[in-house]
């Protein structure tokens, strides 16, 4: 029965693909800024080796306890890239924040501190369980269900603008200049520790780092800046709350599929469920980054677990704590983690 249901799912989805893939793109989005080919003369960095692994506070995160976000906030405007609610606040201070809402926001929470915790960088993100905006406006275009009134929006993250920080556009896994390095592949590593399966490029991000100079120039800083979709499947899923940080979907998921003498592969980024054959386009494109959990040196899939395991277990718990996730679910997903954790290491 369950075969037969798949099969028809797939002719529904052969016979709609032309229309779907003819659709023209939804208006209202901003376009992305271009994909940085070269660096040129600017030195590109992508990670740097962290000082005091075990001594780094994985609560407060890159910003520290002095960056937190502090009140009263004030509406600026809507962001309206991505698939997730976002608008754009600024504090008394005129720092300005990016809200982000609904289900990535714990997640993405905690993925930026294990990022930050090993040399990777990462945005300033913190997590609020309630935030209180003023001058909301009447509608927003999305997520103007989780608004309530008075302006109040309940577990949001909140990503610090930087100054100094240029965003310059964006950058591929397949053409960038550390292919085939050793941080390269460790971040790879990383994504499958966390299970961040949406590594499509314009979620990959471009900063001309004007705090990082080298020889009086700055550098071109390259990070991921969307972790939304972690600690969750292994793959996109329907629906969404079992793909990004939901404990059940976590330890569910495997990790290593194949190790040989050489290489490592890992089960993240997966294939789409078969849900997604309603939409072949997109399924075929999910299909694309599968190599990139694939093939990796084992010598740097260890590389990683040494460096994460200098993280003391009140450290991993304190990421997961600072995103908003109960007892239960810090404990969970800690020890999900020193499993994966122990695994490298043991490459």
């Amino acid at each position: 029965m369950l075969l037969n249901t798949r099969m028809f799912l797939l002719l529904t989805a052969v016979l709609a693909a032309g229309s779907l893939a003819a659709a023209p793109a939804k208006k209202g989005h901003k376009d992305h800024k271009a994909t940085v080919e070269s660096t040129g003369s600017v030195p590109a960095v992508l990670w740097r080796s962290p000082a005091g692994i075990s001594s780094r506070d994985l609560y407060y995160g890159p910003g520290g306890k002095e960056d937190q976000p502090q009140g009263p906030f004030t509406f600026v405007k809507e962001d309206l890239d991505g698939s997730n609610p976002k608008f754009v606040v600024h504090d008394d201070s005129g720092v300005k924040w990016k809200v982000k809402l609904g289900e990535e926001a714990r997640p993405e929470t905690a993925a930026s501190r294990f990022v930050w915790s090993i040399g990777y960088f990462a945005n300033e993100d913190y997590f609020l369980s309630e935030l209180q905006v003023q001058g909301m406006p009447v509608h927003l275009h999305r997520g103007q269900k989780l608004v309530r009134p008075g302006g109040v929006v309940h577990a949001v993250r909140l990503k610090r603008y930087l100054k100094g920080e240029e965003k310059v556009g964006t950058w591929r896994w397949r053409q960038d200049p550390f292919t085939g390095t050793r941080e390269l592949n460790g971040l790879r590593v990383l994504m499958a520790v966390i299970n961040n399966w949406d590594l499509k490029d314009e979620n990959n991000a471009a900063y001309e780092e004007d705090s990082l100079r080298v020889a009086d120039s700055p550098q071109m800083v390259y990070l991921i800046s969307d972790l939304g979709s972690s600690f969750g499947t292994a793959g996109p899923a329907w629906p969404h709350a079992k793909a990004k940080g939901n404990l059940d979907s976590y330890v569910r998921s495997k990790f290593i599929t194949k190790v040989t003498p050489e290489y490592v592969d890992f089960q993240e980024p997966a294939r789409p469920s078969y849900q997604f054959l309603l939409n072949l386009p997109e399924y075929f494109r999910r299909r694309g980054l599968e190599w990139i959990g694939r093939r990796i040196p084992r010598s740097d899939a260890r590389w990683v677990g040494q460096l994460l395991a200098q993280l003391s277990p009140s450290q991993i718990r304190d990421a997961f704590r600072a995103s908003g996730f109960s007892p239960e679910e810090v404990e969970g997903f800690a020890q999900v983690m020193e499993r994966r954790i122990t695994a490298l290491t043991e490459l």
